[in-house]
């Protein structure tokens, strides 16, 4: 049941582009390409216009858009004097690589043209402008049934429905599952919301299918009864006539003449709602804040050793600075001052190597942990390495409650201005679980999440506790999460793929924990996305 993929739409315009036609002004094309392995492969080209060094293209350039990987982009302006569509044989008038997690980020870009690395294209430049395209609404449904047929031997049915809409091929596909009510032939349901794109692809009159079960806890669920009908039939409940809907056995059906129905299901309330995307919030101007935290704890093994995980390698990489690429590569885009507050926890500090810290800046400068991107974070972590005692215990909690109290005094404004990522590098021993535990299940009302990398060869187990995906996460007086804010990848599982693959797999749940943040909190975007310009 995955929603459909975000799709953007890049609107261009450029000025001062050099002239390259005698006696007049060049004929410019904007042509957008994007980095696959080691070539370029392009994905659309706009209009070409007439005689002008000041193009607005009126063709947008549309693309699918992914928060967890950085998509590397190049907009190239030709100026097109025949009508072959090889590039080959036309000038090249300049152009621009960046990343569209920049553009998304400013959500307007201007950018110096350059005809190769370090050489400009006279005075021209290139203005690149994005917005989502995106039906943002979502249907909100509630159902109830009367006089359901017993289906148990003894006691009555446990009913639920199964709504599935009918896909471009012609088969059914589920979007929505409700809850089952026990022992009941009049059951209710509560209310759900799903987005419209899921539910029927946006279109009012696809159909749907509704499936009435009788839940059995072998799986063996029986079917009470059926019907078909489409969104705009439902949404005739918003305006007050009870819109209800036989629920037919077909082998009932077939056997018996007087047969009339298995039961009746009721639309209670049917409404159309608008849902932000996370699109609409950082478009709308909400930073990203990254922060790091590292293990130093001496679980890892001596820096020195070749069999430590802190061990650098000739190349001067190792698993936790491979992980610490992977993620910050992707996120430094959505953070404008591009200065990362980076930790260390688990190791005695010089001079005196007392007692072990367990929240020390990695830049030995408490009053500002800031490092410069994520260049900076690497550099401050190969200084202080041999620096550092390793020792212990791994305590997570006062890093977490660090980040939180930050994220807690971001609140203040009550706007949808700042989020925090916390990404922790560590080994996995911890030993503070049940702390930790509190500190996740207060910051599931904050705006932040948390992304734990396990290094090494580890088992993890206290990790996956944390990621509440097989249940819910509670704290020590049994209190839940409000969200789901942890998300737990073991790097081993890819060490030999492709560096992209970890942030795509620690990334890929961040937009919904924001979205569901601001959801909750009951907050708009700051800036309502504005229409692009035609």
């Amino acid at each position: 049941m995955a929603d459909c993929v975000s799709k953007v739409e890049l609107s261009v315009s450029c000025s001062n582009l050099l002239d390259k036609d005698v006696g007049s002004k060049s004929d410019p094309l904007c042509v957008l390409l994007q980095s696959s392995g080691s070539k370029w492969v392009e994905l659309g080209r706009t209009e070409r216009l007439m005689n002008t060094s000041s193009p607005a293209f009126s063709q947008r350039l549309r693309l699918d858009y992914h928060f967890e990987t950085v998509q590397n982009l190049k907009v190239a302006i030709y100026d097109i004097d025949n009508a072959s569509k090889d590039l080959g044989d036309d000038d090249y008038l300049g152009g621009v690589e960046l990343t569209l997690g920049q553009i998304v980020s400013s959500k307007t870009i201007t950018r110096p043209l350059q005809l190769k690395k370090g050489k400009p294209a006279g005075k021209g430049t290139v203005t690149v402008t994005a917005e989502e395209i995106k039906d943002n609404r979502a249907i909100v449904l509630e159902l109830e049934a009367k006089n359901l047929d017993k289906k148990d031997t003894f006691g009555k049915s446990d009913p639920f429905l199964e709504i599935s809409r009918k896909g471009d091929d012609g088969k059914w596909q589920l979007v929505h599952r409700t809850e089952v009510v026990k022992n009941n032939l009049s059951p209710t349901w509560k209310k759900f919301t799903v987005p419209l794109q899921t539910f029927c692809c946006s279109d009012l009159e696809r159909p749907l299918k509704v499936d009435c079960s009788d839940y059995d806890n072998d799986g063996s669920h029986d079917l009470i009864g059926s019907f078909t009908t489409k969104v705009s039939e439902l949404q005739k409940a918003a305006h007050g006539s009870p819109v209800e809907f036989n629920c037919i056995h077909p082998e009932k059906q077939k056997k018996k003449k007087s047969y009339k129905n298995s039961g009746v299901v009721y639309v209670k309330s049917c409404n159309l709602v608008t849902q932000h995307t996370f699109l609409d919030y950082v478009m709308g101007g909400c930073q990203i804040n990254f922060t790091v935290g590292i293990d130093f704890t001496g679980s890892n093994g001596d820096p020195r050793s070749p069999n430590s995980l802190h061990y650098m390698s000739p190349d001067g990489l190792n698993q936790y600075l491979s992980a610490l690429w992977s993620v910050g590569q992707v996120v430094q885009d959505y953070d404008t001052d591009k200065f990362f507050p980076a930790f260390g926890f688990g190791a005695k500090l010089p001079p005196d190597y007392q007692a072990a810290h367990h929240e020390f800046a990695l830049n030995f400068n408490p009053t500002n942990p800031h490092c410069q991107g994520i260049q900076g974070i690497v550099e401050a972590y190969r200084m202080v390495l041999p620096q550092l005692r390793l020792s212990g215990p791994t305590n997570f909690a006062p890093i977490i409650n660090h980040v939180a109290s930050i994220a807690a005094a971001s609140m203040q404004g009550n706007t949808a201005s700042q989020y925090f990522v916390l990404l922790i590098l560590t080994d996995g021993e911890i030993t503070d679980f049940d702390q930790t535990r509190d500190s996740i299940v207060r910051a599931s009302r904050l705006p932040l999440s948390i992304i734990i990398v396990g290094v090494g060869p580890a088992d993890f187990k206290a990790m996956e506790l944390l990621d509440g995906d097989d249940g819910v996460l509670r704290s020590t007086v049994g209190e839940a999460v409000a969200r789901d804010i942890v998300q737990f990848v073991p790097y081993r599982k890819f060490k030999d793929a492709p560096k992209e693959a970890l942030a795509k797999s620690v990334l890929a749940e961040v937009p919904k924990q924001l979205v569901s943040f601001f959801k909750m909190r009951g907050l708009e975007p700051t800036k309502a996305p504005a229409a692009a310009k035609p």
